[in-house]
């Protein structure tokens, strides 16, 4: 499995899942869970984004297999390697991730 976190576009299977995600988001956290944050959001693909309350949250683990990977270039090379350190820095420190993220 390729290092997390993955770029904007990719598109996964989760372990035991049937249906496709495409990567939307980063570090979401959801009124169902107060204080998890999950790794990525994302919606089903290939339909996308059908109504604006079914957003998937899942983290790097539950991803089996990558089906593709979305687009790279410097600003999202840049932006990835910054939220890495920041969710390096938050499982190591205690950091709030979502302020540090917000300022990225």
């Amino acid at each position: 499995m390729e290092e997390k976190y993955l770029p904007l576009g990719s598109v996964v299977i989760l372990g035991g899942g049937k249906k496709e995600l495409m990567i939307t988001g980063y570090c979401m956290e959801t009124p169902e869970k107060p204080g998890k944050i999950f790794d990525y959001c994302g919606c089903i693909f290939p339909e996308g984004v059908i109504r604006s309350d079914l957003t998937c949250v899942f983290d790097h683990a539950q991803i089996e297999k990558i089906i593709f990977t979305g687009c790279k270039n410097e600003r999202a090379e840049k932006f990835l390697t910054r939220l890495k350190e920041r969710t390096n820095a938050k499982e190591k420190k205690d950091l709030p991730v979502i302020e540090e993220i917000e300022r990225l």
